[in-house]
C-alpha cells in the first residue's frame, strides 16, 4: 500500500535490552524528532530518552496488551493528521514478543508510512551466541504456561531441523528445559542466554537433559531465552508415528505424573488419530 499524501510517519525502533551503548544514533534521532513516542512502559521510556540526552516530546503514551485495540485507534488519528510517531518497547525490537503489532497493522491501513529502525533483539543475541546452526531458525515466542499444552507444542516441533529460540519467564525456565528434554530428548544441545548485554549476562551451553538438572532447583534470574538444537536427520514426525512409538511417547508422558486420559488427548491431537483409539491403545498395553 503506497502512503497517503500528508500521512504521517510510523517508526519502529529497535532500543537497547541493557546496554545503553547499543542504542543507535539513527535511533536517538528519531526519538529526538518525534512529536509522539508510543511506548510499552512509559517510566522505562523516560529514563531512555535521558540517557540519551533527547528532550522529551510532548507526548508519550503507554502501550501494553490489555489498551493495545485502542491506542492503535488513537495512534492512527495521529497520522491521519501528518504526526511522526515512533514506536518502542520496553527493550529490544517492538512486535517480537511485544506490543505493537495492532499499531502497525492500523497505521498500514491509515496509509501511514511505516519505517523500521533496526537494532538489538534478544533473539538474535542469543541464536549468534548459542553455538548452534543459524542457517534456518523457528522462533516459538513464550510457550505456554501449563504443562500439557508447553508439551503439545514441543511435540509439534521435534522433527523439524531448523534450530529452535523460545523466550521464557525465568519462573517457568526450568520446568520448559523439563518438557523441552522429556520431549525432544535429553542429549539435544541447547543454550540458556540470560540478562543478555547487561553486567550479569550468562550463556550457559550443555544438552536439554543437563541444563534441566541444573535449572531444576537454580532459577535464572532476569530474561531469559532458550535456544535448541535442531532434529537430526530423519526424525520422526509425530504424524508419522507407529503404534511401538506411540506406546514409547505416551509411557514417558505418563511416568512423567500425566494421567493417561490427558496423554491420550496430547497425543490424539499430535498425530491427528482419534482420541478414542489412542486412549484404547494405552490401556489395552497396560492390560
Amino acid at each position: 500500500m503506497i502512503a497517503k499524501a500528508g500521512a504521517g510517519t510510523l517508526t519502529v525502533v529497535a532500543t537497547s535490552l541493557g546496554n545503553a551503548g547499543d542504542l543507535s544514533p539513527r535511533a536517538l534521532a528519531v526519538l529526538r524528532e518525534a512529536d509522539v513516542i508510543v511506548a510499552e512502559d512509559t517510566r522505562s521510556a523516560r529514563q531512555l530518552l535521558l540517557a540519551g540526552g533527547v528532550a522529551a516530546p510532548p507526548r508519550i503514551l503507554s502501550c501494553f496488551d490489555a489498551n493495545e485495540g485502542a491506542r492503535a485507534d488513537e495512534v492512527a488519528t495521529l497520522l491521519a493528521g501528518g504526526a511522526r510517531v515512533a514506536l518502542i518497547s520496553e527493550a529490544g525490537t517492538p512486535l517480537v514478543s511485544d506490543p505493537g503489532y495492532r499499531i502497525v497493522t492500523a497505521a498500514i491501513a491509515a496509509g501511514a508510512q511505516v519505517v523500521p529502525v533496526p537494532g538489538p533483539s534478544a533473539l538474535l543475541a542469543a541464536l549468534v551466541a548459542a553455538g548452534l546452526p543459524t542457517d534456518k531458525f523457528l522462533f516459538l515466542g513464550f510457550p505456554p504456561r501449563k504443562t500439557g499444552p508447553r508439551r503439545r507444542l514441543f511435540e509439534s516441533v521435534r522433527a523439524l531441523p531448523f534450530t529452535l529460540v523460545l523466550y521464557e519467564s525465568p519462573l517457568r525456565a526450568g520446568a520448559s528445559l523439563a518438557d523441552l528434554a522429556a520431549v525432544l530428548g535429553a542429549d539435544r544441545r541447547a543454550c540458556v542466554a540470560r540478562e543478555l548485554t547487561k553486567p550479569h549476562e550468562e550463556i550457559v551451553r550443555d544438552g536439554l537433559g543437563a541444563l534441566a538438572d541444573r535449572y531444576a532447583t537454580q532459577r535464572p534470574l532476569g530474561e531469559v531465552t532458550l535456544v535448541v538444537e535442531g532434529a537430526p536427520e530423519g526424525a520422526t514426525a509425530a504424524d508419522d508415528l507407529d503404534d511401538d512409538e506411540l506406546l514409547e511417547r505416551a509411557q514417558r508422558l505418563i511416568a512423567d505424573g500425566q494421567s493417561t486420559k490427558d496423554v491420550a488427548r496430547a497425543l490424539a491431537d499430535m498425530t491427528g488419530r482419534p482420541r478414542r483409539d489412542v486412549y484404547n491403545l494405552i490401556t489395552s498395553a497396560r492390560e
